[in-house]
């Protein structure tokens, strides 16, 4: 958690808002939902919309939060 709580400084954005950019970025998500049950809520969750991750970004992430390896859904499966 600190290396991602590092990564998130460098992009000057929250922890929240780079997991729901990072949700944007992929493919398979249709639609992230927050869920805000107040306005403070809300408006943290609003900077995800403008934080564009790059390519190296997105490799970082990985790095960071390494998946289970292998071809999904067979990965992901218990």
């Amino acid at each position: 958690m600190e290396a991602y709580e590092q990564f998130c400084t460098t992009l000057q954005a929250t922890p929240a808002a780079v997991a729901l950019a990072w949700l944007l970025h992929q493919p398979a998500v249709t639609s992230p939902i927050i869920g805000p049950r107040t306005m403070e809520q809300l408006t943290s969750a609003l900077p995800a919309l403008e934080l564009a991750l790059t390519p190296d970004h997105l490799k970082t992430l990985d790095t960071i939060f390494p998946g289970p390896g292998g071809a999904a859904p067979e990965a992901y499966a218990w």
